[in-house]
């Protein structure tokens, strides 16, 4: 595998990326304002969602206008708080099933957008950890480095439980 490229740092709002100059909003925002009026389980439920995310390994996590992002080298997941609820957004390759899940839309090929909807702590179950795996496997650029097997995970990973074909 070749080295990766270094990531670009936008100057105005210090958000990196992939690639030089890639379309951004590009703006300052606290994650704090995020939560601002909404029920204080929603809080609960994005620390314990971010709780997932770090144990994967390193990742920014950083608050953009409409949603908060999850990057390692590309933004893997995201989350929008809602007043009674947390919306979380993964990228995968294939269509995954869960309890939460709310859409799963075909971006490109092999490049899935899922939409989950949580409304309490336990929901973020191993199954859903096992979606976050992947997804944070993506945000590490894992899928271009190999190819994964069509409708499986990746080599290392265990598959996700109730995935469609």
């Amino acid at each position: 595998m070749t080295k990766a490229e270094p990531l670009w740092t936008c100057p105005k709002c210090g958000h990196r990326f992939v690639s030089r100059n890639l379309w951004h909003s590009c703006g300052r925002y606290r994650l704090a304002d995020h939560f601002t009026g909404k029920d204080p389980l929603v809080r609960r439920l994005f620390d314990r969602f971010t709780a997932l995310v770090r144990a994967l390994g390193p990742v920014t996590i950083y608050a953009q206008k409409t949603r908060i992002v999850c990057q390692v080298r590309v933004r893997f997941a995201g989350a929008v708080a809602r007043r009674r609820w947390l919306n979380v957004s993964l990228w995968l390759t294939q269509r995954a099933h869960h309890p939460t899940l709310r859409r799963a839309e075909l971006i490109a090929p092999r490049c899935y957008a899922h939409t989950f909807r949580f409304t309490a702590l336990e929901e973020f179950d191993e199954d859903f950890a096992a979606l976050l795996r992947e997804s944070y496997a993506i945000g590490c650029q894992e899928h271009l480095a190999r190819s994964l097997p069509v409708g499986g995970a990746h080599p290392s990973r265990p598959a996700a439980a109730r995935r469609s074909r």
